[in-house]
């Protein structure tokens, strides 16, 4: 008989995609339920997935404090409700403040708790709670601000993507046509919609360029109207369930430096010119991005300086082509072990243990 699992998530692209990953490797031992604040609906189909409904309230607002603590102790009450009725016996958690109610509850019902941190450095969330959980996935050893006390915890995994991710089409490499993919992150980054188009016209007097640009959805109409007037084909997105597929027409990316970004690019062999968000909490994604750029895998571009540098690296990469092979090269290497069965037999043995 399958046992009962509850992975808890929320907020961002960043949280839920690592777990909808975890639900694929774990959907086959066990019944999942995805718990979710409202925000992280938008990633979730109503109809794939087991849903709960948690919707935490920030923190943050120092007035609205002690309301929100005693909505927080109210959702605790009602998790507990949820962990009892559901019989569950795990709960995952990818870190962020929605995930209180639940492991609170999960502590006082001495269920097991695991957590997942597919950051390079430790998320606030998650260091409040490495003391009551039994491990913590991780993609390195070397998290900024971990506890030396909890190193006993960390199991190491490849970084996650999806099973569809690993079925990998050929390395192409560019000739007649450069496929340029911008990745603004879940909010879309206005400085890739404003600061970039007129680098992107230049280059395209180079060589043919195709555009696939996500971004938010007001600047949808607007990106694809100045890319269509620019005779520069396209295709402008939002949010695609299927991202994959889009990563896998690329040549190269220019992203943000989100965790699950970067490691469907990476296990896709595709070199990215990395903008790290510099407001990301603890700086977090210029720790992602500087992973693979000490792997000579990437190119950093610190966002003071975008506007300035981007054009000089594209055109750089389109006329020389030896640092962009090189980069495809060292992503092969870094990931040669780096496959859906492995990550699968760590995660389900390190879950399922008694």
């Amino acid at each position: 008989m399958k046992k009962n699992y509850l992975i808890s998530t929320g907020g961002s692209g960043g949280h839920v995609i690592p777990a909808l990953i975890f639900h694929q490797h774990l959907s086959e031992d066990a019944n999942i339920i995805i718990s979710s604040d409202k925000r992280g609906l938008k990633y979730l189909n109503k109809d794939m997935y087991n849903l709960e409904i948690i919707n935490t309230p920030k923190l943050s607002n120092i007035i609205l404090l002690p309301i929100n603590l005693l909505l927080i102790l109210l959702l605790t009450f009602k998790s507990i409700l949820l962990l009892k009725n559901k019989k569950i016996t795990k709960l995952i958690s990818t870190g962020g403040y929605m995930s209180l109610p639940l492991i609170f509850a999960a502590k006082l019902l001495r269920i097991n708790i695991f957590l997942i941190e597919p950051n390079l450095i430790l998320g606030r969330a998650n260091k409040f709670f490495l003391s009551s959980c039994k491990k913590i996935f991780c993609y390195n050893k070397k998290i900024k601000n971990f506890p030396n006390k909890f190193m006993n915890k960390i199991i190491i995994i490849n970084p996650l993507v999806k099973k569809e991710v690993y079925e990998k089409v050929p390395t192409k490499v560019f000739k007649n046509k450069f496929n340029l993919l911008i990745v603004g992150g879940s909010q879309g980054a206005n400085i890739f919609n404003n600061n970039l188009k007129n680098s992107i016209i230049n280059v395209s007097k180079k060589i043919k360029i195709k555009v696939f640009h996500q971004t938010s959805e007001k600047n949808i109409l607007y990106l694809n109207d100045f890319y269509t007037r620019n005779n520069i084909e396209n295709k402008i997105f939002n949010f695609e369930k299927n991202f994959e597929n889009i990563v896998k027409e690329a040549d190269l990316c220019i992203t943000r430096a989100g965790a699950s970004t970067l490691a469907e690019l990476s296990v896709l062999n595709i070199p990215f010119i990395a903008v790290p968000l510099p407001t990301a909490k603890d700086n977090h994604q210029f720790e992602n991005a500087k992973f693979y750029k000490d792997h000579d895998c990437c190119w950093i571009i610190e966002q003071n300086y975008f506007e300035e540098k981007i054009e000089e690296y594209l055109k750089d990469i389109i006329e020389k082509k030896s640092n962009y092979l090189k980069k495809i090269e060292n992503l092969k290497r870094l990931n040669y072990q780096n496959t859906w069965i492995n990550v699968n037999q760590k995660i389900t043995k390190n879950i399922n243990e008694n």
